[in-house]
């Protein structure tokens, strides 16, 4: 298929002044949920099973939606998630491609054609997780703060990310030159991006503004996130990740970045301590799991400024009675000396509320539309009722038959290419569309859909609808 611009003077004028379907022309710069653009589905698979060719030669000539299926296995290995249909490698046509798998490789390709030409419209890149990745318990093991750090670390400053856009939606020309990123598939993996769920939560905060909440899942395991209260009064959070077994959690957190967190055991009335230590980065290293005591509902807290000093209040096991320890940290041993076991009146530390300076951070449970009732929530000094989670950076997907959760905010709304009327619900609702196995005019909806994805993007009858319709390049 030619580019647009080398087609006869005459008809690209018709283009630029045709308004089909309700889709304005290609030359006017319009609202990115006005304009139509060429996409292709299972953008890798090139050749194989369509007339795709490879993902450089479809964006030289005019494709702006890129669908690459990703699966994690391996992850621990590699480091990266690998690209395939049914499994790594399976439908991937290397044939101007990447030689490999990794999805490091193709992002690769897309960030070098997206850096040579600046102008162009704004690339979209659906990641269709195949698997699930709540499954992935740490950033190591590839959950999806590592699939944030892959897309930022690939697109760098040419990224836009979810949590930027606008209420009122930026034109195409504002956008050319940049890529955005969209979580398709699995459909636990699309809700665990938007939002965690948690009981028993707890929260600290340090003099640097770092932040650490742990919480136990409900079922026996132990959650933490680690994020950094900004100048903006709301937190980021950065890292999360699995880190024992237990329950009823709590944590205290010096301003060295070392932190102590205590909890009950899941099958027993014993009480448990670890000490771990916060990165810049957001990670937790920690020492082994040691039990201290019998006890149920254990709160800790340091008590001088060197953040060395610790007391743990928790209630008796078997009566209402609270007792307390005193404890020292050593930070190199990353270990606690523990003294001082006594019974005490006062009341166990408020292990949901932490403060430091001006600074003050509250955790909590509950539903933010509709999301479940233990949806994790953060309050700060000057913000209240943001979810737990982790950072926007890309966009999430609501597809035909999800539920309303997903469906909250959503801008990016796709199905199959013969369900007209999701389709065109989305569109007049302001979203963009998109029809996945568009493999001929007679799914074309009125109006088109926002990306028409089609396995044959070279094909006369796609060139000459995506044409008509002012496609944007």
């Amino acid at each position: 298929m030619p580019h647009i611009g080398a087609i006869p003077a005459a008809l690209a004028l018709a283009a630029s002044t045709l308004l089909t379907g309700g889709n304005i022309n290609a030359s006017a710069d319009v609202p990115l949920p006005s304009a139509v653009f060429r996409a292709t589905h299972n953008s890798y698979s090139g050749n194989l099973g369509g007339a795709r060719n490879s993902i450089a030669y479809q964006l030289d000539h005019g494709i702006r939606f890129i669908e690459l299926d990703i699966h994690d296995n391996g992850y621990a290995t590699s480091r990266d998630y690998a690209v395939g249909h049914d499994s790594p490698g399976n439908q991937v046509d290397h044939a101007g491609n990447p030689a490999s798998n990794l999805l490091r490789d193709w992002l690769g390709v897309i960030d070098a054609w997206s850096a040579r030409h600046p102008t162009a419209a704004p690339i979209v890149v659906a990641l269709d997780v195949k698997d699930d990745l709540t499954d992935n318990t740490s950033y190591a093991a590839g959950n999806l703060a590592a699939l944030n750090q892959q897309l930022t670390s690939a697109f760098g400053a040419r990224l836009y990310r979810a949590e930027d856009y606008p209420a009122s939606p930026p034109t195409v020309d504002e956008l050319r030159g940049r890529v955005l990123a969209v979580i398709s598939g699995d459909g636990r993996t699309r809700s665990a991006y938007r939002r965690d769920l948690g009981h028993n939560p707890a929260v600290a905060i340090n003099g640097r503004g770092q932040v650490v909440e742990v919480h136990d899942s409900g079922s026996g395991d132990l959650w933490y996130w680690t994020g950094v209260y900004g100048a903006d009064g709301r937190v980021t959070w950065l890292r999360h990740g699995r880190y024992d077994s237990g329950v009823t959690p709590a944590v205290a957190l010096n301003d060295h970045g070392d932190l102590v967190e205590v909890h009950q055991s899941q099958t027993a009335t014993t009480l448990w301590y670890r000490v771990g230590r916060l990165g810049a980065d957001g990670e937790i290293t920690w020492s082994a799991s040691r039990k201290y005591d019998d006890g149920v509902l254990p709160t800790i807290r340091f008590t001088d400024p060197a953040g060395t000093r610790l007391r743990e209040i928790h209630r008796s096991q078997s009566s209402s009675q609270n007792w307390e320890w005193g404890g020292v940290l050593d930070a190199g041993a990353m270990s606690v000396s523990w003294s001082g076991n006594a019974r005490t009146s006062d009341a166990r530390h408020d292990k949901t509320t932490s403060a430091s300076g001006t600074a003050r951070v509250r955790v909590w449970t509950g539903a933010d539309g509709p999301t479940p009732a233990q949806t994790l929530r953060v309050d700060t000094d000057r913000h209240t009722g943001d979810r737990v989670r982790y950072r926007q950076i890309a966009f999430g997907e609501f597809q035909q038959g999800d539920g309303a959760e997903l469906q909250q905010g959503a801008l990016f709304h796709a199905a199959p290419a013969g369900q007209s009327s999701f389709l065109t619900a989305a569109l007049r609702a302001g979203k963009l569309a998109r029809g996945w196995g568009f493999n001929s005019a007679g799914n074309a909806t009125d109006p088109l859909a926002s990306y028409p994805a089609t396995d044959r993007p070279f094909d006369g009858w796609y060139r000459d609808l995506l044409t008509r319709s002012g496609a944007v390049e």
